[in-house]
């Protein structure tokens, strides 16, 4: 665990959705309300939306390696997460610099396909995830059809396959060190989603009830981003892992409270912190002199954060009227003379 009087610094290395419901933009949310300081190094752009990708840009390898190890050399990186990467010279790049840096936590989710079904890691980049990233992972986490393709093998169709899977893929991470598959089981049919962590020795399940909604773009994003988050805050994996998956849920079962494009919205980052008042049109629609304070532990279990309202000054204290009219004044466009 980090020093726990200042938030831990995450860092995602991904690539950019601009809908903001995967990508850079989730992580960066995700790790936000769970209470860690979000840096981001970009390793590709996209046009994305809910519906398609329509095209990918890939970062020149060097300048993802500059980005790197400028911010390494400058900023405490407590836990680093690793999302898209889309070709191989940028995985070699990543995998060389971290290897060079020494992050104590690495999340590496193999992102290949979006939630569109459009891919977004070129096949011949395949091999060099699997023998450059998996290695050097704290946590691994693929979903089904990623662990498939990882071991070019079928995706495992049910939670026994599911267990041969995992122990297969911990043996393709190093020896040393704690080391932890966690298989996503999302895509098996029935009424919970069963995930697997495997760290070859213990097998935990993690089951929560399936929600029924459409807005699910970025889960993956989220976990991963979640657990880089909850690492230097928790005392081990299993404990990280559990509260990544309660956050999950309950962001997936806030995602309709959102309304995000025409076809899989994302879910809702900040569900523990867009409720109550916020979410009224009591604040927004004028300057309130209020303070919002985040009380307790972000990321504890089962609520990750609560918000309460201070009133400071009432907005009827004439004083509070002058400042809000000079404020005005001096927002108000420049005037042109001719």
């Amino acid at each position: 665990m980090s020093d726990t009087r200042t938030p831990p610094t995450a860092l995602t290395i991904a690539g950019v959705d601009p809908s903001g419901g995967a990508g850079v933009l989730a992580d960066v949310k995700t790790m936000s309300a769970l209470g860690a300081y979000a840096c981001a190094v970009i390793a590709a752009l996209t046009a994305q939306n809910t519906q398609s990708v329509t095209g990918v840009f890939p970062i020149p390898a060097e300048f993802v390696r500059q980005q790197i190890d400028t911010l390494f050399a400058d900023v405490r990186v407590d836990a680093v997460k690793i999302g898209m990467v889309g070709q191989a010279p940028v995985i070699v790049a990543v995998a060389e610099r971290l290897r060079h840096w020494k992050p104590s936590q690495l999340v590496v989710d193999p992102v290949m396909i979006a939630k569109s079904g459009d891919a977004l890691l070129e096949r011949t980049a395949i091999g060099a995830l699997r023998e450059g990233l998996l290695p050097i992972a704290t946590v691994l986490t693929p979903n089904l059809p990623e662990a498939g393709v990882l071991l070019e093998m079928r995706a495992p169709e049910t939670i026994k396959e599911m267990r041969r899977v995992a122990e297969l893929l911990r043996e393709r991470m190093a020896h040393s060190g704690e080391r932890w598959v966690y298989l996503k089981g999302g895509h098996l049919p029935g009424g919970d989603a069963t995930d697997l962590l495997f760290d070859g020795d213990r097998m935990l399940e993690l089951s929560a009830p399936r929600i029924d909604t459409r807005n699910t773009h970025g889960t993956g994003c989220t976990l991963s981003a979640a657990l880089a988050a909850l690492l230097p805050q928790t005392p081990d994996v299993p404990t990280a892992a559990r509260r990544a998956k309660a956050y999950l849920g309950a962001a997936i079962a806030a995602a309709d409270r959102l309304d995000v494009g025409h076809g899989h919205g994302p879910v809702h980052h900040f569900h523990a912190l867009w409720g109550g008042r916020l979410g009224s049109g009591t604040l927004g629609s004028e300057p309130q002199c209020a303070a919002w304070r985040i009380a307790g532990t972000l990321g504890s279990e089962p609520k990750l954060a609560v918000l309460r309202f201070t009133a400071l000054t009432p907005m009827s204290d004439p004083n509070v009227a002058a400042r809000r009219q000079r404020l005005r004044g001096a927002l108000a466009p420049p005037r042109h003379f001719a």
